[in-house]
């Protein structure tokens, strides 16, 4: 056997039917599974899902036997799951992953799992228990993971027989899992990429991850640190490293990790992201980045993506900067940690962090960069004498989100369908693609298809307690389409005492979301959008009617509706800070045209109502909308009025006297899709995994 072959070993288990038999001849044999934290196993949903209804309705319902016993285990996590336990076994799309519980097995061995997406193409082998070539027993095959085909990770070569499934995927160039077997075709085979494990932090209970890789961690710095534990997976990536190679050291990289498991995990992959890009940005000099985006979990996710980073003006490579970008990026956890979660941080376990830090930036880090993390740590050294220019200050965070999220929704075409895509927004300027549909959806399934691409991005965009807000362009027959009401979280949460939390929200309820008017923001800003947008942006704000009709009451006469071009002149002649205000639908008829005049006339703000209503009630939201306007002291002032009224309006002790379903128009001339430019990644160097 290789090296990591037997380390896989005792790390393997077989899923069975639970029972007290110990008979491995007379077992229901379900698949493969593999530990990755002390009492914690990973496997595969349809492996588990063998046991029917009898997993998922009760608490321990899947055999686990491996080479230190036998036991039932808890099936904590899977993704997907069944729609109906009782039902079929389930169609088992990707990402086809279960983390199964079991208690007693808290001394087996545990694979050590990458912290990144695997390199392709890579060399692995391929590990399991299977009883195709005979009795049941463990095998293994030699392939190559040949590509990334969305959610699966693709094999050829020796693929793997009947019964590995569940069972892991190792690179043999780095010793790391990086993926699992899921099954075979005629020619290749599919494995789930380790990073699908990502996909469970988002079911119901999915922080307990946070724990399982803590105690990942802290398992592999166990065994290095004890030289009697046998062989380490940290030793022997150290080998296959190879003496005096550059770049993050596999002994460094498990100390790292397991100072990073006593600090409060990251709220989300935004505050994650964030620190690598400030890490990124500094270390090459340049404000790189990258237009594909990561959903990392973990802190140590965060130094995975700073492996291998170099100089894109440097193309004999400086590996060096890897090592620096990943001290830099752990002095910036520690003072997020220390900053960010005073109450929930170890002092003394943060106090040995920073002096690791500190004694390895001085060890390897260049001097600038030792300056940065010394200031950032505020440890300054004897031996390195501050300078101005070289260091950095030492600041907090800018308090906003890491990126604002944009829908963009377009033109119908193939009849009625409309092409769908969900981009990042940073600092009002780049634009970062994470979802697109190009064949189109009809409108009533556009909540459906854009409902993960949401969560996804508001993941990625927010940071802390600073939400990303979420910004339509939408033709102008969609302006009624109520995406503030749009719930991302399962349906039955809102209404469900126990499951209730913000998550579970309609998005107008906690977040920002305006719309946007697609075909005028594809062109150049007209004169008069933006001498409008600075009238609205810092003064008093006031209301005035978008339909010509409207009386004081606040609805429109009977009789003939006003000329699109009449309510262009009486548009164009309303004061700066004059916002539209309409009580009644705008994707259709007299409202669409009004709305289109409004457009035309450079307002970047218009509110109006969606739904259907009595006309006794315009009168009054003419009069809240004036009050609304009233208070928010300008345009950015709006968003928390706005957002105060969705929610007194959407519970019944504060509702009553009050109008709701207002939409918003929030339309700046200056921010994206116009004038985006691509972006280009930073250049990445062949991984120290």
């Amino acid at each position: 056997m290789s090296a990591l072959e037997e380390m896989v070993r005792p790390s393997l288990a077989r899923i069975v039917a639970p029972g007290d038999g110990y008979a491995p001849d007379r077992e229901e044999y379900w698949g493969s599974g593999f530990f990755i934290a002390p009492g914690w196993l990973l496997t595969c949903a349809h492996v588990v899902g063998k046991g029917g209804a009898a997993v998922w309705r009760s608490g321990n319902a899947v055999g686990v036997t491996w080479q230190g016993g036998k036991t039932t285990g808890e099936v904590v996590l899977a993704k997907p799951r069944p729609e109906e336990p009782d039902g079929a076994r389930g169609s088992w799309r990707f990402p086809d992953i279960a983390l199964v519980r079991v208690r007693g097995a808290d001394d087996a061995p545990c694979v050590w799992l990458s912290d990144r997406a695997p390199t392709i193409p890579a060399p692995v082998s391929l590990h399991g228990w299977s009883r195709q070539t005979g009795d049941l027993g463990m095998r293994h095959g030699i392939g190559e993971a040949s590509a990334l085909d969305g959610k699966a990770l693709l094999l050829t070569g020796q693929t793997p027989v009947e019964g590995v499934s569940g069972g892991p995927v190792v690179d043999l160039r780095h010793g790391a899992v990086i993926g699992m077997n899921k099954g075979r075709g005629r020619h290749e085979a599919a494995a789930v990429p380790i990073t699908a494990l990502r996909e469970l932090y988002d079911v119901r209970g999915g922080e307990i991850l946070h724990t399982v890789m803590r105690e990942h961690d802290l398992h592999h710095l166990g065994r290095f640190n004890d030289p009697a534990a046998g062989a380490d997976w940290t030793r022997a990536q150290t080998r296959l490293h190879g003496p005096g190679a550059h770049g993050l050291d596999p002994g460094l990289r498990v100390r790292l990790y397991g100072h990073f498991a006593h600090l409060p995990p990251p709220g989300g992959p935004g505050e994650v992201m964030h620190l690598v890009h400030e890490v990124k940005s500094r270390v090459v000099q340049e404000d790189y980045r990258s237009p594909i985006e990561h959903d990392p979990r973990t802190w140590r996710e965060g130094a995975g993506l700073l492996h291998g980073l170099r100089d894109p003006d440097d193309h004999g490579g400086r590996p060096e900067l890897a090592l620096d970008a990943v001290l830099l990026y752990a002095a910036k956890v520690a003072g997020h940690a220390a900053l960010d979660h005073p109450a929930d941080v170890d002092r003394d376990r943060l106090r040995d962090f920073t002096a690791w830090i500190t004694e390895q930036a001085t060890l390897y880090a260049r001097q600038a960069i030792r300056e940065d993390i010394e200031a950032l740590l505020d440890r300054p050294s004897e031996e390195t004498p501050r300078t101005p220019t070289a260091v950095a200050t030492p600041a907090r965070t800018p308090s906003r989100a890491r990126a604002d999220v944009l829908v963009d929704v377009g033109e119908p075409v193939y009849g009625e369908r409309y092409p769908l895509s969900v981009k990042l927004l940073y600092d009002g300027q780049d634009v970062t693609p994470l979802y697109s549909n190009d064949q189109g959806v009809r409108r009533d399934e556009l909540h459906q298809y854009l409902r993960e691409p949401l969560a996804e991005a508001l993941r990625l965009g927010d940071r802390g307690e600073h939400l990303a807000s979420v910004e339509a362009f939408l033709p102008r027959r969609l302006f009624d389409v109520p995406l503030d009401d749009w719930r991302i979280g399962p349906d039955d949460a809102w209404d469900d005492a126990d499951l209730f939390d913000e998550q579970s929200m309609p998005l107008g309820l906690r977040r920002v979301v305006v719309i946007r008017d697609r075909r005028r923001a594809t062109r150049q800003p007209s004169p008069e959008w933006r001498r409008r947008w600075a009238g609205v942006a810092n003064r008093p704000l006031s209301a005035g009617p978008l339909r010509g009709e409207a009386t004081d009451q606040g609805h429109p006469e009977t009789g003939r509706p006003e000329g699109r071009m009449a309510a262009y002149g009486r548009l164009s002649g309303m004061d700066d800070a004059c916002v539209p205000v309409h009580c009644g639908p705008v994707g259709s008829g007299p409202g669409l045209d009004a709305m289109a005049a409004a457009l035309a006339a450079g307002h970047p703000l218009v509110l109006w109502r969606r739904d259907g209503h009595d006309h006794d009630e315009c009168r009054e939201f003419h009069l809240q909308a004036g009050q609304l306007l009233g208070l928010a002291g300008g345009a950015e002032g709006l968003h928390r009025q706005v957002r105060e009224l969705r929610i007194r309006v959407s519970d019944p002790d504060t509702a009553e006297g009050l109008v709701g379903d207002i939409a918003v128009l929030f339309d700046p001339p200056d921010r994206p899709p116009h004038g985006t430019e691509p972006m280009q990644p930073p250049l990445m160097a062949a991984p120290d995994t």
